[in-house]
């Protein structure tokens, strides 16, 4: 597919909550007409009440706040979230139908896991970090390993065009009323560097963040370095990175080490073998949990979302990345990723990953066919 990338964007790039939150609540106390906020969690802890207050400031102000939450992601904190944003000037919607978890119906797996937000049609925000502590996470001690991109320019009107058709389309559905025309959003210059937001939705947008990733990886010439948390691509996407590899492109996978999800901490280690017999280097983050999902491409292309390498992100949710095309941005994530695989990372060796113990292979070809029948059941197939 052909990017459409616009010009005169100033990007700045955010690792971690630590950088994050700090940018989002000094935007949000600033705004003055309105705001959108997507998420797909948004948590009951001291980063959630942070924000929450944040909004409710801004409210107070005259300011109208729109929050987006998903339903399955949020479920345990809607209520809260509603509590904490209940102010004259916020609207809190929730996406998605209220399913059981062990419901195997494909539309249940249809969310809204992005993560963007529009202040004042002047800034927004883009990245992989939900409205959570970095520190949210069972048995963990150093921060959540994930990143976010500040935007100001002329790709800050795509992001806010995108929450408001979102948020139509639920307040719709939802029976509620339409929006407020708000001021043009600010389309004059604030930097020089080349972007474009790409979506995946289950419209006209189905494929378009696999593409995106297709289409820099079969033209790398020299090095594609892909950080992910949930990594279990498709056909087509393995090939990509075997053939790239193959033709002497430095391939490398920054990959989650820890176990978060069993089943599909192991499934995904099937698909190790053919990988590390193509060439490609695989790294396992260990130092916290990974919840990055970023790529950097012959160090001129770059991409910072919410789209894991999986069935779930690539076929089913909702999802939003920007994708850079500039040598600054990309060198500093690149800089970025390579420090946190020196100081947190493990390489899985070739040699001794087919040296395994066979109960330790018999766990993760059982893993993978369980995964497999489940992706069958909830209705993904064919060759993604």
């Amino acid at each position: 597919m052909t990017l459409d990338f616009l010009g005169g964007n100033d990007l700045k790039l955010l690792t971690n909550g630590r950088a994050y939150f700090p940018a989002l609540q000094r935007e949000i106390d600033a705004a003055q007409s309105e705001i959108y906020l997507e998420t797909y969690i948004f948590a009951d802890d001291e980063t959630g009440k942070r924000i929450a207050a944040a909004l409710v400031r801004a409210a107070g102000r005259g300011v109208r706040v729109h929050v987006l939450v998903d339903g399955f992601g949020s479920k345990g904190t809607i209520e809260m979230a509603r509590q904490l944003l209940a102010a004259d000037n916020v609207e809190v919607l929730i996406f998605g139908p209220k399913t059981s978890p062990l419901t195997l119906r494909r539309n249940r797996l249809r969310r809204l896991h992005r993560k963007l937000v529009a202040v004042d049609a002047r800034v927004a925000f883009i990245g992989g970090i939900n409205i959570i502590d970095d520190m949210h996470t069972p048995r963990q001690t150093p921060p959540r390993y994930d990143y976010a991109v500040r935007i100001e320019g002329p790709l800050v009107a795509e992001v806010l065009e995108q929450a408001e058709r979102l948020w139509r389309r639920v307040a719709w559905a939802s029976l509620k009323r339409g929006l407020e025309r708000h001021a043009p959003a600010d389309a004059a210059a604030h930097g020089t560097q080349n972007a474009v937001l790409v979506v995946r939705d289950n419209f006209r947008h189905r494929s378009d963040i696999e593409d995106a990733y297709l289409d820099a990886i079969r033209g790398a010439r020299k090095e594609v370095i892909i950080a992910n948390a949930y990594f279990f691509p498709g056909a087509r996407f393995r090939h990509a990175l075997r053939t790239a590899a193959e033709r002497g492109v430095r391939v490398v996978l920054l990959l989650q080490g820890r176990v978060e999800y069993v089943l599909l901490h192991y499934a995904s280690r099937a698909l190790y073998g053919s990988l590390l017999d193509a060439g490609v280097e695989i790294y396992e983050y260990h130092k916290s949990f990974l919840h990055a999902k970023v790529a950097v491409i012959d160090n001129h292309w770059a991409t910072v979302g919410s789209s894991n390498i999986d069935p779930f992100s690539l076929m089913l949710a909702r999802e939003a990345n920007i994708v850079v095309d500039d040598l600054r941005f990309s060198h500093e994530l690149r800089r970025s990723l390579l420090e946190h695989m020196r100081s947190g990372a493990k390489v899985v060796a070739k040699r001794q990953w087919h040296r395994q113990p066979l109960w330790r292979r018999l766990i993760i070809w059982s893993a993978y066919g369980c995964t497999r029948l489940l992706m069958g059941v909830a209705g993904y197939g064919g060759k993604h």
